[in-house]
Formats: C-alpha cells, structure tokens, sequence
C-alpha cells in the first residue's frame, strides 16, 4: 500500500482578509501611501519595497479594480478597524422576536387587561406578539366568541401596533399575530 502525501490529510487554511505583501497576484498594483497621497501605479515588486521601508504591509483594498488598489498600512491595525466595524454594525441590529400570548374564549377581563398591558409593553420594545386563543371541547361550536374576543385584540392594539397575520383557524386554536407600528 502506498504512502499518501504528507500534506494529503491536513486542512487547507483559506485566508481570511485581505490579501498583503507577496500574496498579492497582480504585476502592477495602483498604490495609496500612509498619509492618503497617491503614489500611482507601480511594479508588485517596487511598492512591497516601499511598504517594506516604512515598516508596514502592502494590503489590498479593491481587488477587483484594473489595476488593484493597494494601501500601505500596518495589517494587524487594518485588521482590528474591521473587526471593530463589524461589531459595531451587529450591536446596532435588532432581534425582532415573537412573543406569545394564550387566551381562552371565556377569559375574565382582568385576566384579559393584564395581557393586554403585556402585549403593549412587547410592541413598545419593537417585538411582534401571536395572540393565541385555545378551545377545549365544546367551545369549538361557539367559534364566533373567538372571533370577538380577536376583533376587541385588534381594536385595543390599533394605536400601537397592526395586525400581520388575520385572525385564523389552526386546529383548536384561532392564531393571531401583530406588529409593531
């Protein structure tokens, strides 16, 4: 049996970032200096000398332009920026979540105040609320309390939020979901 490649087993590391220095593939590369003054278009060869010389890395900015665009700038310190960047663009989202509240057809009105208050509280966070009204038995054949109790969901919730999903049947629940304004 032979001996497979020593190199066969291990994991080929893709680069993450930018190319830099004699990664670069490009001839001729169009150069931007330390300060942002532009050197114009040189040989690979010359403009890794002139990073070289700073003590900084030629680092590719747009690799897609004719001929690529290259910085001299300190990698490590390019990297961290966009680590920074990214981090700062993924704490400025928001996760919109779905709150559910579970009523049943004949549900006491304080009962039916107190969630209420809830769900006003969920939309003015910016979260989406399911309104979930549960039968058991014989409520089934009394379907048109659910429909009312939807319509008084919906008239209560109007200032502050509007309705996404319409009220509708799912097995022996009637599901309902709403939005934030």
């Amino acid at each position: 049996m032979p001996i497979p490649n020593k190199n066969y087993f291990q994991r080929k590391n893709k680069s993450k970032g930018p190319r830099s220095n004699e990664r670069i593939s490009s001839p001729e590369v169009q150069v931007i200096n330390v300060d942002g003054s532009n050197l114009g278009i040189l040989n690979l060869k010359d403009a890794i000398i002139k990073a070289k010389q700073e003590n900084l890395d030629l680092i590719e900015i747009a690799p897609n332009a004719r001929p690529p665009v290259c910085k001299i700038m300190d990698m490590g310190k390019y990297k961290y920026d966009l680590q920074k960047k990214l981090n700062k663009a993924k704490k400025k989202q928001k996760k919109i979540e779905l709150k559910e509240i579970k009523l049943r057809p004949v549900t006491e009105v304080h009962d039916y105040t107190f969630k209420i208050k809830n769900a006003q509280k969920f939309l003015s966070k910016g979260d989406k609320v399911k309104f979930t009204i549960r039968f058991k038995g014989r409520e089934m054949q009394h379907a048109k309390l659910g429909n009312e109790l939807m319509d008084k969901i919906k008239s209560d919730m109007e200032d502050i939020g509007k309705v996404e999903l319409q009220p509708k049947f799912d097995g022996k629940q009637m599901i309902m979901v709403i939005q934030p304004l």
